[in-house]
């Protein structure tokens, strides 16, 4: 049998008729969460990096993300963990000394609860592994 391009065969790699391209459809840039979260950090036309920022990526630390840098490496260190999870990450801002005082300024849905504490709230996690007990 000849096959003539008039009457193609279908292509033995094309897709199913029930495979979604992903590039067609919502794109989830566009959902009022992100825009609405105050967590973009994607610039655009009349936005610029806070001076926050702006000097850390340019590799000027103040104190704060100098000291927040110094304890992650640690706590790498001392517990021989190249990626510490979010709950490590979590345990090392507590033990650096920060709480939740105020409301948050991210909006994050209607899935969370925000919260506050008082400062001398207690830390609530476990000591690190190299920390002495008391």
């Amino acid at each position: 049998m000849n096959h003539t391009p008039s009457s193609p065969e279908p292509h033995k790699h094309s897709k199913p008729a029930d495979v979604t391209d992903r590039r067609v459809g919502l794109d989830r840039r566009d959902f009022e969460v992100a825009k609405a979260s105050n967590l973009e950090r994607r610039r655009g036309p009349g936005r610029r990096l806070t001076d926050f920022v702006k000097t850390a990526e340019e590799g000027e630390m103040n104190k704060e993300q100098f000291l927040f840098l110094l304890a992650i490496d640690t706590f790498k260190r001392v517990n021989h963990k190249s990626f510490p999870t979010w709950t490590d990450v979590l345990e090392i801002i507590r033990k650096l000394g920060y709480r939740k005082t105020l409301k948050s300024e991210i909006a994050l849905g209607s899935r969370a609860v925000d919260w506050t504490e008082h400062a001398d709230a207690a830390i609530g996690v476990t000591k690190l592994s190299h920390e002495k007990n008391d």
